[in-house]
This record gives structure tokens, sequence and C-alpha cells, in this order.
């Protein structure tokens, strides 16, 4: 049954000519990125848009920030075929550029049956974006500060389906960028071990 419904939103998705990205992956024969893994997962990890490497292949964090990705969660003993990886946009912006807000608008409903379909008891947002999107949409908007306030802390919230923690990360692409971060990623993941 979450394989039919999830199928039908890769489907949806495939067809979505009103989106504002559906002409760059027509134009660059790219594919959009719906998500992969565990549809019975605790544990949803949930970014922003794909990147060059995830809109060539049609798979999630496959490139540099996803070989981060793999070492946190090898560093809590999680592996990756036991949880659920996507995005809330799923068509790269060009040049890797930040979402826009018409463009979550447009792929957050998609996100949220994803949601509703496989039912997480652990939603952990990649990045400023996702956690922003996650935590309005769980009512979470008054404990919103910087990701750099609140990232790796835990936030109860209740999801049609019953409870749901949300745990705002860093995006793994921090550590490209300054590898030195690579540590406060590893000890955040350490909560999610802990559940």
């Amino acid at each position: 049954m979450k394989d039919e419904l999830l199928r039908q939103i890769k489907d949806e998705v495939l067809n979505l000519k009103e989106s504002p990205l559906y002409q760059e992956r027509k134009k660059n024969a790219v594919f959009p990125v719906i998500g992969e893994g565990n549809h019975d997962c605790r544990i949803m990890f949930i970014g922003e848009a794909p990147g060059k490497n995830e809109a060539a292949t049609g798979r999630p964090f496959c490139g540099a920030a996803g070989r981060i990705l793999d070492e946190l969660l090898a560093s809590a003993g999680i592996e990756r075929n036991d949880v659920y990886i996507t995005n809330i946009v799923k068509d790269r912006p060009p040049f890797n550029r930040d979402p826009l807000p018409e463009e979550i608008k447009t792929y957050g409903p998609f996100l949220d049956r994803q949601i509703n379909i496989i039912q997480p008891h652990v939603i952990a947002t990649l990045g400023r974006f996702s956690m922003e999107y996650i935590m309005r949409k769980f009512n979470l908007q008054d404990e919103l500060q910087p990701i750099s306030k609140i990232h790796g802390l835990m936030f109860p919230a209740r999801a049609e389906y019953g409870s749901v923690k949300i745990i705002p990360l860093y995006h793994p692409a921090v550590a490209i960028y300054d590898n030195s971060t690579k540590d406060t990623l590893k000890n955040d993941f350490q909560v999610l071990k802990s559940i």
C-alpha cells in the first residue's frame, strides 16, 4: 500500500508541468528526486533540494554531501537502508541556488503526503529551509531560532498519525566548506542514535 501511494507521488511530480522548475528539468535532461529508503523507517531525513549529482541520478544525497551523510549515519550506527531520505523541493534549482518560497509551496504538499504515508517516529531536517518548513508544519514556529542555536535539539510534536520528534540538523554540505563542523554534526547525530 505504501509503495503504491509513494509511486503515485513520483508519477505526479514527474508530470508537474506547473512547477517553476519543470522546464529546467526538461532543458537539462535531469530527473526529479522523490526520495529513497525504507518505507517503514523510524527516521526520515528531509533536505532542501537536489544538487547536480542528485538531479543527474534521481537519487537523494548521492554526491559529496551524501558521502558525509553516510559517514554521519555510520557514526551513529544507523544504516542508510533503514532510513528514508528526501527533500522538500524535488527538482534542482538552477546553479544549486536556495529554493524559492514558491518552489517550496509547490513541492511542500508532496512532502506532506510522504510523511503521512511513511509515518516516521523522527523527522531529522537537514538545513535551515527544511527546518523552517517542518517546524512550521508541526506548529513549532514559536521554537524557531537560527539553526546555529537549535541544531541537535529534539522537539516533540503531533502528526496526523501520532507523536513525532523533530530534530533540526545542519546540512551535511556545511562540512564540505568547513571540515571543522564535522565533529558538531557527529555529535548531533548521536541524538538519533539514542532514539
